[in-house]
């Protein structure tokens, strides 16, 4: 969910993985603020298979509340790709679009997907799709384009400099240096979610999907709970306030597009 900035969105993620929770009724319906919502992993093949489950799951979780709750979009599943059911979900979103026109609604269709779909993200400019993920996702993000729906992507910098400490910069996960650590073309690049993002975009533009926009449906630093030393409050606190600041320029090959992004989490999970 999210409050809108201009172009640009910051929300947070409404995790159920906790306990003592408020219930979603008491913060969601009527405040205006923009709601992603997702389907169970599990009930994508039904989905995919069964056009009236689709409409049974539209009756149930978005009709009721289509009057009072401002849905941004829904994603078919979250990180499927790759796994075994990943192909169900092109086929799960048409349903679901058959079934939102049926009802007379208009609310953008979307997979949630991770960092692991893109082959080489690095330099940025030689984004491609991974070879395990790219006969879903090629379809996927020309569907998206057509019919003008966001990529939702789970990004998360902090995995990749846990894994990779030597070659990556504190300051360039955090986001907080100005300095220029990676150059690419004419580009040049301040922070590992910029060159993340432009992965992603370069990986769509080579497949026929340059209007894809990449909405960021994860992203965040852990405060505790890892074993390496950089999990940490103030570093989450600072990743997720220069976050928020920096999300307003976009990235070195979309500048000036203001980036919608959701920070994980609202509650700490159990």
């Amino acid at each position: 969910m999210s409050h809108n900035a201009g172009a640009q969105g910051i929300g947070a993620n409404y995790g159920r993985q906790g306990d003592n929770l408020p219930t979603p009724d008491k913060a969601l319906q009527g405040s205006g603020i923009q709601v992603i919502i997702g389907t169970l992993n599990i009930d994508v093949p039904t989905l995919a298979n069964d056009p009236a489950f689709a409409t049974t799951w539209l009756q149930t979780n978005i009709i009721p509340f289509a009057s009072s709750v401002n849905f941004r979009c829904i994603s078919v599943g979250n990180e499927m790709v790759p796994s075994q059911n990943a192909s169900s979900i092109l086929p799960a979103m048409q349903n679901l679009r058959t079934a939102l026109i049926a009802a007379n609604l208009n609310i953008p269709i979307s997979t949630a997907v991770f960092q692991n779909v893109l082959a080489s993200p690095f330099p940025p400019s030689a984004g491609t799709w991974h070879p395990d993920a790219a006969s879903i996702m090629v379809p996927l993000v020309q569907y998206m384009q057509a019919n003008g729906y966001p990529l939702l992507y789970n990004a998360y910098p902090y995995f990749a400099y846990r894994d990779n400490p030597n070659d990556i910069r504190l300051d360039y996960a955090l986001m907080s240096t100005s300095e220029v650590i990676v150059t690419d073309g004419a580009l040049g690049y301040t922070n590992l979610l910029d060159a993340s993002l432009d992965a992603l975009y370069w990986a769509l533009e080579k497949v026929g999907a340059p209007n894809v926009e990449i909405v960021v449906a994860e992203t965040g630093w852990p405060s505790e709970g890892e074993e390496h030393d950089q999990a940490t409050i103030d570093n989450a606190r600072t990743y997720n306030s220069n976050l928020i600041k920096h999300g307003q320029f976009g990235t070195p090959k979309r500048p000036g597009k203001g980036l919608e992004a959701y920070i994980f989490a609202l509650f700490n999970e159990d």
